[in-house]
């Protein structure tokens, strides 16, 4: 069975993924052997194949030896379009399901908000209102049908809310939800669109990057990843969005 959804974990793969082929810069990213997902769908549309390479990416991200996993995500699309919002809530389902632990979605876009959309639900009071009234972070979030699944979507207030997620009022509900929950799995702006990802890196264990194949361009991916590790964001993987063709037994055991 071909497997056809990795993590590249490590930051020299990565660089790897952006130089080994001698292409022009605007040639987007086709067959480098990094990781996909299927056709974006909903949550609940993802086939039991894609669920099993879900569930090898948490255990990969999140459920490794030691005492380096990492507990707050954010996911950051290269471009608008990859499907990060897709692939940040099927990480946050597939990893409640396989820990204890609570885990909570944040969704940090207020550009282009679409975690709400991803569970069927209405955008209520979330994140934006949490950054401008005194109430506890978790009186925002919201169950999603398992015990330990949590979200908190974008919110009421994004116009008003966007010029304060860099803000000292970010980084202290930041804080606070890393007390209040196990995981902290947040999808924010993509990375040409806004430096979201870059800010709110500094205050997470790290990013993962989501790309989109045949779409993608290698000078974009590049730049994001350069851009994160000039601000000393530790770059947990990328990954490879809507690949149509499975990647080659030989190669996938050299990643």
């Amino acid at each position: 069975m071909s497997r056809n959804f990795e993590l590249l974990q490590r930051v020299g793969r990565q660089q790897s993924l952006y130089t080994t082929a001698p292409v022009p810069e605007t040639e987007p990213l086709g067959e480098p052997p990094v990781v996909f997902s299927g056709p974006v769908a909903s949550p609940a549309a993802v086939a039991s194949g894609e669920m099993e390479e879900f569930t090898k990416l948490v255990q990969r991200l999140f459920i490794m030896p030691g005492s380096e996993s990492p507990r707050s995500v954010v996911f950051a699309a290269t471009e608008s379009g990859n499907g990060c919002s897709w692939v940040c809530s099927r990480v946050a389902d597939v990893l409640a399901s396989q820990v204890s632990g609570s885990v909570c979605l944040v969704d940090a876009n207020l550009r282009r908000p679409s975690l709400h959309a991803q569970f069927s639900m209405e955008n209520h009071h979330g994140l934006s209102d949490a950054l401008l009234k005194p109430e506890p972070v978790r009186s925002f979030a919201r169950n999603l049908g398992r015990p330990n699944l949590w979200m908190v979507s974008c919110g009421s207030s994004t116009e008003e809310g966007q010029p304060l997620l860099s803000s000292d009022r970010m980084r202290l509900r930041m804080s606070e939800l890393r007390t209040e929950f196990d995981y902290v799995l947040l999808d924010v702006a993509a990375m040409s669109d806004a430096n979201d990802a870059v800010l709110l890196g500094c205050g997470a264990d790290g990013v993962v990057l989501i790309l989109k194949a045949n779409s993608s361009r290698r000078g974009t991916a590049r730049k994001a990843t350069q851009d994160l590790q000039t601000a000393k964001v530790r770059v947990l993987g990328a990954v490879l969005n809507q690949r149509t063709f499975p990647i080659p037994e030989s190669i996938y055991k050299k990643l």
